[in-house]
């Protein structure tokens, strides 16, 4: 008997602390608990420097930041000590990531927000950009179809939340908002779409973490 098609899919959760999510917070957590309770878990070992961009690219490429050569937000123009750009995902075009790899093997992928996907590109599946984006006036998604679908289901996408601010109550209500329609974007992509592979990374909680 051929064994039934298995499907894989990531929650990424940008800045998540292991003790809290494994301990101090388990018992609040019933999805993750039930996760770790039929499979298995463990912390793993990020890389130096552990952050945003370029650690969810080393995640899905198996390189560190010395071989992809980009080790921040801001990344160095050609051989210049002072000039500087922005690390999007054209810094990143050189460097084979696991879902190109998938490609090769006819699996479709749905990929959303994983850090940095915009400008979007190519691939085969679904990709929804990350917070690099500007604002939802601009090409997030590819195919560019997708975006007219996102509308229909949930109105305007958001990518971020103002979080450089004191008014507390207002990050908490723009996180929850972000995420909730992010999630049910997410829901219809895994209902709708045929794929094989599912990464998603949520910026809310890193947000958090920024502001209190």
């Amino acid at each position: 008997m051929e064994r039934a098609q298995r499907k894989v899919c990531v929650i990424g959760l940008d800045c998540a602390s292991p003790q809290l999510i494994f301990h101090q917070f388990k018992d609040r957590l019933p999805a993750f608990r039930k996760i770790m309770e039929q499979g298995e878990y463990a912390p793993m070992r990020s890389i130096h420097p552990p952050i945003t961009i370029p650690a969810w690219m080393s995640m899905c490429s198996g390189q560190d930041a010395g071989q992809m050569g980009i080790y921040g937000f801001r990344s160095r123009t050609g051989n210049s000590y002072i000039d500087f750009d922005i690390s999007s995902s054209r810094a990143f075009r050189h460097v084979p990531k696991l879902w190109d790899k998938l490609r090769q093997h006819g699996k479709k992928s749905i990929l959303v927000g994983i850090p940095p996907s915009y400008p979007v590109y190519p691939v085969e599946g679904w990709l929804i950009s990350g917070f690099l984006c500007p604002d939802s006036s601009r090409e997030f998604t590819y195919p560019k179809e997708l975006k007219e679908e996102i509308r229909r289901l949930i109105g305007e996408y958001r990518f971020d939340v103002s979080f450089r601010t004191h008014d507390r109550d207002r990050i908490i209500e723009s996180v929850w908002e972000m995420t909730e329609k992010r999630f049910d974007v997410i829901e219809y992509l895994l209902t709708r779409k045929p794929w094989d592979f599912c990464m998603s990374v949520e910026i809310g909680l890193d947000r958090v973490h920024h502001a209190f």
